[in-house]
C-alpha cells in the first residue's frame, strides 16, 4: 500500500489514526469507501472512551448495574473478553483506567506529550473476568471501579467488518489497514497485496523495515514506539501490563502477527508486547507467523513468517 491518492484506494483520518482502503478494480472504490465511512462512525459511537455519550460511556456511567447494548458494543465485547482468555489475560480490557492514569485520556494527538508530575500508583488491572456478560440477552455489567478500554480489539474487528462488508459491495478483492491493523478479503490482484510493516504504519509506506506479500488474512503490528510520551521524565506508551497497571516493561519496540482476522492477529501481537522475551516461543507454540524487533532493531520471526502464508 501507499499513501498517494489514486482511483484504487481511499485515505482518512479517524480513530486517532489513519484508514486506508484499497480496491483490486477501481470500479468498486465509491461503494467500498461508503463502507468504510459507516464502520469508522458507528465503531467511535459505540466505544470511544473520549466521547461522553458513547455508547460504551454510557456503560460506565452505569456502573455496578445491567446494562442492554447494541448489537456492535456486544460484538465487541464479545471480541475484548475472547481475546483476554485467550491470552491469559494479557490483553484485559479493564486496563481503562490504568491508561488513563498515565495520560492517555484523550485522542492521542490531544493528550500532553510531556507531563511533569508523575502518575499515580499503578495498580493491577480489576480483570476481565469481573465483567458480567450475557450475550444471549446483550446484557452487560461493569462493576463500579471498573473502566474499559475497547479500543485495541475495537479497532481490529472495524478492520475485519469493514473489510468483508467492503469486499461484497465493490464486488472485488479489497484490503484494509486500520492504524496497524491490516486485513485483506476478495479475490487478492496477481501477485498479492505488498504490505509495508514498520514502527509507524504510515511512514512505512515510504521508508518499511519490510515487505510482506498476503492474498488473505490479516496482519497486526502493536508497537510502543509511536503511543509514546514522557510523564515525569519517564517514557510511557499506550500498551498497559494489566498485571502491574503500567505501561509494559520494554523489550519489543514492534510485534506484527499474521492470523486469519486482524482480531486474532492484534490480540497476539498485544500480547506479545505484554509478554516481552517469552513471546516468541509463545507465538511459535500458537503457529503463528511473527516479527518481533527488539530495542536494538534485532529482528526475530516465528512460524513460517518468511516462506508461508506472509512472504517477505
Amino acid at each position: 500500500m501507499t499513501g498517494e491518492p489514486s482511483p484504487d484506494r481511499a485515505i482518512h483520518a479517524a480513530l486517532g489514526t489513519t484508514a486506508q482502503l484499497v480496491v483490486a478494480d477501481p470500479n468498486g472504490l465509491a461503494a467500498a469507501e461508503d463502507v468504510l465511512c459507516d464502520e469508522l462512525v458507528a465503531i467511535d459511537a459505540a466505544c470511544s472512551r473520549f466521547t461522553p455519550d458513547s455508547e460504551i460511556s454510557a456503560v460506565h456511567e452505569q456502573a455496578g448495574r445491567a446494562v442492554v447494548v447494541g448489537p456492535l458494543l456486544a460484538e465487541v465485547i464479545t471480541v475484548a473478553l475472547r481475546a483476554a482468555e485467550l491470552t491469559y489475560g494479557l490483553v484485559d480490557p479493564t486496563v481503562g483506567r490504568a491508561v488513563r492514569a498515565l495520560g492517555y485520556d484523550r485522542d492521542f494527538a490531544a493528550i500532553d506529550k510531556d507531563v511533569t508530575e508523575p502518575a499515580a500508583q499503578p495498580v493491577p488491572a480489576p480483570g476481565w473476568w469481573r465483567v458480567r456478560w450475557n450475550p444471549a440477552e446483550r446484557e452487560v455489567l461493569v462493576p463500579v471501579g471498573v473502566e474499559l478500554d475497547l479500543g485495541a480489539t475495537a479497532k481490529a474487528l472495524a478492520a475485519d467488518r469493514i473489510t468483508v462488508r467492503a469486499a461484497a459491495a465493490a464486488d472485488c478483492g479489497v484490503l484494509v489497514s486500520l492504524g496497524g491493523d491490516v486485513r485483506a478479503a476478495g479475490e487478492a490482484p496477481p501477485g498479492g497485496w505488498r504490505i509495508a510493516v514498520g514502527d509507524d504504519h504510515f511512514e512505512a509506506l515510504a521508508e518499511p523495515d519490510s515487505i510482506v506479500t498476503m492474498v488473505a488474512g490479516a496482519i497486526a503490528t502493536s508497537g510502543t514506539a509511536v503511543r509514546a510520551w514522557r510523564r515525569a521524565g519517564r517514557t510511557v506508551h499506550h500498551i498497559v501490563d494489566p498485571r502491574t497497571g503500567d505501561a509494559a516493561d520494554p523489550c519489543w519496540r514492534t510485534a506484527s502477527v499474521a492470523a486469519a482476522t486482524c482480531v486474532d492477529a492484534n490480540s497476539a501481537s498485544t500480547a506479545a508486547i505484554v509478554m516481552g522475551a517469552p513471546a516468541p516461543v509463545w507465538l511459535e507454540s500458537c503457529h503463528l507467523p511473527a516479527r518481533l524487533v527488539a530495542l536494538d532493531g534485532t529482528v526475530t520471526t516465528t512460524a513460517n513468517w518468511a516462506t508461508g502464508a506472509v512472504r517477505t
